[in-house]
């Protein structure tokens, strides 16, 4: 993996940017939660929110299959669904992450090459869109909880997102960061990864597992819900009792909804509950 060269954040300068919220796969069947936190921050950061209901999957599980043919045809999908906009956000470095390789599926100069370009260039991670395209300043809340943060592989290597969630954590004054051993390590998920290679990707989740519980935080936060609920079933299945959650549910203040791996009947984690430990 390697930055992506479409990746080149300006500060925006448009009054009311019109953005395409990137729903993806896992929020829209897994986690509602994590939609309605995105638009709730990109309305907060004075953006207008679109939910194109023509997408659909970015490709990915076909592309790293090696299903070149239908992930070229999911990028042309994509491509005709998210013209239009300023910007196309999601809350996935993953997802993102494909949309910016949509050119290599296309030939050099063609339509759809230049289309895919010019979408490379408008995508952009929720928290790497609110920090280094809108500058984005968080409302107060009275969320209080330590905890640590697990850089999700394509984010951090296809996007360059690492300070930008932490920056955003930073605003929160009753939040503790209590950085994990190893937090830029991959937590074995890599989507078909942990298919095709169960017990390596057991073992890394294993270790990503230990270190969260070294760090002595109360929440596992990440900005990937594959990583995060693959780390949330080995925790849960290991009797942790570290919530899992994803940054913009924290952001958004945002959590009434159990943590991913809880059941619905466990006591909701509420803003208005002091969520951090004993000093």
């Amino acid at each position: 993996m390697s930055i992506s060269p479409y990746l080149q954040p300006t500060v925006n300068t448009i009054a009311k940017p019109k953005v395409a919220l990137f729903v993806t796969c896992l929020a829209d069947s897994m986690r509602p939660s994590v939609a309605f936190a995105t638009v709730k921050l990109l309305e907060s950061a004075g953006c207008e929110v679109h939910v194109p209901k023509a997408q659909t999957c970015c490709g990915q599980p076909a592309f790293n299959s090696g299903d070149r043919n239908n992930t070229r045809l999911i990028a042309q999908q994509t491509l005709a669904a998210l013209t239009g906009y300023d910007y196309v956000v999601g809350p996935s470095g993953s997802c993102i992450g494909m949309l910016h390789q949509y050119p290599d599926l296309f030939e050099e100069g063609s339509k759809d090459y230049l289309c895919a370009q010019s979408l490379a260039r408008q995508a952009y991670e929720i928290t790497s869109f609110l920090v280094d395209v809108m500058a984005f300043e968080l409302t107060p809340n009275n969320t209080k909880a330590q905890i640590t943060y697990h850089d999700s592989c394509a984010g951090l290597r296809e996007l360059g997102i690492h300070q930008q969630p932490r920056k955003l954590l930073a605003q929160m004054p009753n939040i503790q960061l209590k950085e994990m051993p190893e937090a830029d390590t991959c937590c074995g998920f890599g989507g078909t990864f942990c298919i095709k290679y169960p017990d390596i990707s057991n073992r890394m989740v294993e270790n990503k597992a230990t270190h969260a519980e070294t760090s002595k935080a109360q929440m596992l936060v990440g900005g990937d819900l594959g990583c995060l609920m693959n780390m949330a079933g080995k925790l849960k299945r290991q009797g942790s009792n570290i919530q899992t959650r994803h940054i913009v549910e924290l952001l958004a203040d945002l959590l009434e909804q159990p943590a991913l791996g809880e059941a619905r009947n466990t006591p909701l984690r509420s803003a208005t509950i002091d969520l951090a430990y004993e000093a």
